[in-house]
């Protein structure tokens, strides 16, 4: 709410079922933290959320999602995977070498 525009802490109290005092006092824990700026104009507080804090906790959990690497490995190996088998199919139908079919024999 606070990151696509500023509100002061009446209207952020209209959306939740807490009093207006409780409101201000997350308010003004999270501008403590740094989670939140505020403006004065007049009488009244605005509020807004302040993104700079969260960046390297962004950066940080950016780490474990598939854009970070894994999805593009994991890609390749499967198409990897596929060009094997299709060159193994146009060389001869994937028939056994002579050494897999003693190695196979001998396991069993």
């Amino acid at each position: 709410m606070l990151r696509t525009e500023r509100l002061n802490a009446g209207e952020v109290a209209k959306r939740f079922a807490i009093s207006r005092p409780a409101v201000s006092r997350h308010l003004r824990v999270l501008r403590e933290s740094g989670l939140v700026r505020d403006e004065i104009v007049g009488r009244q507080r605005f509020y807004a959320l302040d993104t700079r804090p969260l960046a390297g906790l962004n950066q940080w959990l950016g780490e474990f999602t598939p854009a970070s690497g894994w999805e593009r490995r994991l890609d390749a190996l499967e198409t990897e995977v596929y060009r094997a088998r299709r060159d193994r199919r146009r060389r001869g139908g994937g028939t056994r070498t002579d050494n897999e079919t003693e190695r196979r024999d001998n396991i069993a």
